[in-house]
């Protein structure tokens, strides 16, 4: 049974940092192209940060750039969503998302973790 856990949200400052992670269980994990997307109050799911899983190429959407870090340690099944210098705009439900990197299968989304950023 494939599970995507993410952890680590919470509320914060403007300014301040939170760090994300996504625990996998029942996926060959390196295997995977790990995502971050996230779900602000009526609007729609928006893709954030990708890092693949054989050369970890590494890509953001524009409005998280330089900010957010994303990363992976294949020896914990684990990705990981580092966010400095938060804003209100970040406010959303954060998900992970697997899908394999070569080949065909189903994706696999974990079941989100609640970042708010307010004063």
């Amino acid at each position: 049974q494939v599970q995507l856990v993410e952890s680590g949200g919470g509320t914060v400052q403007p300014g301040g940092s939170l760090r994300l992670s996504c625990e996998t269980s029942g996926i060959t994990f390196r295997y995977y192209v790990m995502s971050w997307y996230r779900q602000a109050p009526g609007k729609e799911r928006e893709w954030v940060a990708q890092i693949a899983g054989v050369r970890t190429t590494i890509k953001y959407t524009d409005s998280v750039q330089g900010r957010f870090t994303i990363s992976r340690d294949n020896t914990k099944n684990t990705v990981y969503l580092q966010m400095n210098n938060l804003k209100p705009e970040d406010t959303a439900v954060y998900y992970c998302k697997a899908y394999r990197e070569y080949g065909s299968g189903p994706d696999y989304w974990g079941q989100g973790t609640q970042v708010t950023v307010s004063s």
